[in-house]
């Protein structure tokens, strides 16, 4: 029954050309992975790499979401954080800027220029990077400052054309990926910079379980630690599941309505709000602010100080972390989500909240109510990206794949089953789990 429902997928032409457009796409990704810089040492990369992994720390956080670009020093090395931090940077400015304002609610012709205000900041700052990143690779061996001792050149002839090649490389690989990302979410199956990211952090979690098991043969390692860091994470893949599809859902009554000579009865329906609704993007904009120290510190050397307390000190950057993912759990929810207007349209549509007057009561009860949810939320979505992190350092294992990876992974997954299971059903099939079975939606709670 589960692979006939499975089978069901490569029934529609359509979904199956989507499908295959998406999985050969990001085969393109995985295949730049390993396309170097010109000019960068790559076995003295590794080398530098494989001492940082058991430090742990900023750049292996940074290595997991390039999906291993950064420890190949390839061409993707910056991978989709300058796409992010653009994001980030243009829906900051679109709060204080009117102009911009105005875009975002224009429709599909204003998020159109905003997106291409995004690109033109992507290449900004892909540029920005790669000279930090062309200075940081040239210190490597021949500066132990911060670097824990390590003496191999990873880059053996620095000059200016070095700097150059790598600032150009870095910048064709950040824009390569960004159009990738986009061709997916048009012509593909799920969104093209969630379904890269994924896609990154999956390629790492073979080469993380070898690593794990060889360190358990060699007796490094405990056997139950490691045992009770795998039964932790499948806790957290199932508490991941129940609250990502957990939403609340508020009734909405519509009155009487006359259309022509017909008179339509009132209907009962609900306003479904989800519990975490900004998905993976807090912790993913958290990343990508953290990783501002990284870049500056290779040309201010007054923030180098801040740089190494943020890499070497897994207490402070979870602090710093956590604070950043409250932070852009209520920003990027207020950005997405505006209680006046949806209050307006169920005041236009002749609803009304049971017990609650439209319109300005309306607005200021859908505010408090996402509020509570965004703050238990915002709670969850730190929790869960830290404490995996802060029990793999208790009981002595090193393991990238981390709670925020494992968040992304998890939350990119049901959005994409989502998307596939919506295209089933439009076409009269039944979803992943049969006729019988459950839909891929969220549980609910009815605020009374």
């Amino acid at each position: 029954m589960a692979l006939n429902a499975f089978a069901n997928v490569f029934r529609i032409a359509e979904l199956r050309s989507r499908l295959a457009y998406t999985l050969v796409l990001l085969s393109v990704y995985r295949i730049g992975i390993f396309i170097n810089t010109p000019g960068v040492d790559r076995s003295a990369m590794n080398a530098f790499m494989d001492a940082q992994k058991q430090s742990g720390g900023l750049v292996s956080l940074f290595n997991l979401f390039s999906g291993g670009a950064l420890e190949q020093m390839s061409i993707f090395g910056l991978g989709i954080m300058p796409y992010v931090s653009a994001s980030i940077i243009i829906q900051l400015l679109a709060v204080v800027v009117p102009s911009l304002e105005r875009l975002q609610k224009e429709g599909a012709a204003g998020r159109q220029k905003i997106n291409q205000y995004t690109r033109y900041g992507t290449i900004a700052l892909s540029i920005v990077q790669g000279v930090g990143i062309s200075r940081w690779l040239a210190s490597l061996g021949r500066s132990d400052a911060g670097q824990g001792g390590f003496n191999q050149v990873v880059v053996p002839n620095d000059n200016l054309w070095f700097t150059f090649m790598t600032v150009v490389s870095l910048t064709a690989g950040t824009a390569f990926i960004m159009w990738l990302g986009e061709r997916i979410t048009e012509r593909g199956i799920g969104n093209g910079i969630s379904l890269i990211i994924f896609a990154g952090i999956v390629a790492r979690v073979l080469p993380g379980a070898k690593t794990l098991l060889d360190l358990t043969t060699q007796e490094i390692v405990n056997v139950a630690a490691v045992l009770g860091l795998l039964f932790f994470m499948l806790l957290i893949i199932g508490v991941v599941v129940y609250v990502e599809r957990g939403m609340r859902r508020v009734p909405i009554q519509y009155a009487k309505r006359m259309a022509g000579r017909r008179m339509f009865a009132g209907q009962a329906t609900y306003f479904p709000m989800k519990v975490n609704a900004s998905g993976v993007i807090p912790p993913i904009f958290a990343g990508a602010v953290l990783s501002f120290p990284a870049t500056l510190g290779a040309w201010f050397p007054f923030l180098q100080g801040f740089q190494r307390s943020i890499e070497g000190n897994l207490w402070v950057y979870n602090g710093l972390f956590v604070l950043l993912v409250v932070f852009f759990s209520y920003f990027y929810t207020a950005l997405t989500f505006r209680p006046d207007d949806v209050a307006d349209n169920i005041k236009k549509q002749g609803g009304y909240i049971p017990g609650i007057r439209p319109g300005r009561q309306t607005a200021e009860f859908i505010e408090r109510t996402l509020n509570r949810l965004t703050f238990g939320g915002a709670i969850y979505l730190a929790i869960i990206c830290v404490i995996p992190s802060v029990i793999s350092s208790v009981l002595g294992v090193q393991f990238t794949f981390g709670g925020t990876a494992l968040l992304i992974v998890v939350g990119v997954a049901l959005d994409t089953v989502q998307q596939i299971e919506g295209h089933l059903i439009s076409r009269n099939y039944e979803g992943f789990a049969g006729p019988r079975g459950p839909r891929i939606r969220g549980r609910v709670r009815v605020a009374a």
